[in-house]
């Protein structure tokens, strides 16, 4: 038996605490982890597919694990997974509401192709409110996201914010 090969796919816009959780789970579980860094406009990212790549290109190499590699990809997640020869889609849970999408899509997928298993991993119970999405939000609003980011991408996410300009204060 060759290789196992697991994808952990998201936008990561931008990597949190909770990501990077199931990074540190998830490579545990197969022999090499890709994290395939989509571009998925519809979300509205924050940073370009190139900056999120290395941001989490960066926040990895502080993390010290070995076996990861991030890769961009615009395409459909299973056939990213088969052009890489991965046997395992890795995902995360925060909560019953994303169960229902991810059971969902992990349908779907096996439906495009059986031979790739979809693994959940329950975020840490401290990491379950984590969200990209509200990590922005919160920066846009002045908050402070240190709770939630590595002081790194929390000091990328300000400076965007800064750029973008804030939506407001209370």
């Amino acid at each position: 038996m060759g290789e196992r090969i697991g994808i952990y796919p998201g936008t990561f816009d931008p990597i949190t605490l909770g990501h990077l959780d199931i990074i540190r789970r998830g490579a545990k579980l197969v022999d090499k982890l890709i994290i395939g860094v989509t571009t998925n406009p519809s979300k509205n990212p924050m940073f370009t597919p190139t900056e999120r790549m290395d941001m989490v290109t960066r926040e990895l190499a502080t993390q010290g694990i070995e076996n990861v590699s991030v890769i961009g990809f615009n395409a459909l997640l299973m056939k990213f997974a088969e052009k890489q020869g991965a046997s395992v889609i890795v995902r995360g849970l925060r909560a019953v509401a994303d169960f229902e999408y991810e059971y969902q899509m992990a349908g779907m997928n096996q439906q495009l192709n059986d031979r790739i298993e979809t693994i959940f991993l329950m975020a840490d119970v401290s990491l379950q409110p984590i969200a990209s999405k509200l990590v922005k939000e919160i920066a846009l609003f002045g908050g402070d996201i240190s709770d939630f980011v590595t002081p790194s991408v929390r000091d990328d996410v300000v400076a965007r914010v800064d750029q973008l300009g804030r939506l407001g204060e209370y």
